[in-house]
């Protein structure tokens, strides 16, 4: 159950530093929108830092904020990913990954020390960063014939909805966001034109 229809994300990427007895942890901050993204941002980073030792990452995705994930990339269990995940509960953000890249300085740091850098560089970038507020949306399709263009287009300018996709054709097809809270609204307008077919797709 949903509390609210907007959630907190942040605007682009943002980094931060924390450095302790030699180790280096740059932390890098990512707006996310899909699981799919996280290999990729990883491999870019492996990329750029050949020498750094650990990559421990966590993300949060989904406007309800109930999808997350986290790896501590052999870092002591618990004393990566877990830190890095609680400092995105903690600011309530959501669709966001945050990539700590470890430059090992030679001395261990212990449990306690690890978990207070792996949280200390990631409050660093999300300081660093821009917080939005964004709503939640859900993407719909519709469906009419080309002779109601006139009236759906009347709908779609009167509430200001976001049009995603169209397809205008004989038989036309637009993806439209709307906000949850004016969802009933929206699709009553459309239910009370003959020969139009609504359909949910997404919520983003």
């Amino acid at each position: 159950m949903l509390f609210d229809d907007y959630y907190h994300t942040i605007d682009q990427t943002s980094e931060g530093l924390f450095k302790e007895k030699g180790s280096k942890f740059i932390a890098y901050a990512y707006p996310l929108t899909s699981e799919a993204e996280v290999k990729l941002l990883i491999a870019k980073l492996r990329a750029e830092h050949t020498k750094a030792r650990h990559f421990c990452w966590a993300f949060r995705i989904s406007p309800d904020r109930s999808v997350f994930r986290l790896n501590d990339d052999g870092e002591p269990s618990g004393t990566a990913g877990r830190p890095i995940l609680n400092t995105l509960l903690s600011t309530d953000l959501t669709n966001i990954l945050v990539v700590v890249v470890r430059y090992f300085g030679g001395t261990l740091l212990g449990v306690p020390g690890l978990i207070n850098a792996y949280k200390m560089a990631t409050q660093d970038a999300l300081n660093n960063a821009t917080r939005i507020k964004k709503t939640i949306n859900d993407v719909y399709k519709v469906s009419f014939p080309y002779l109601l263009m006139n009236d759906v287009m009347k709908i779609v300018k009167e509430d200001h909805i976001e049009i995603k996709s169209q397809n205008f054709d004989e038989h036309c097809e637009i993806h439209i966001e709307i906000r949850k809270t004016k969802l009933n609204q929206i699709l009553s307008k459309f239910d009370n034109l003959d020969g139009i077919k609504t359909q949910y797709t997404a919520t983003v």
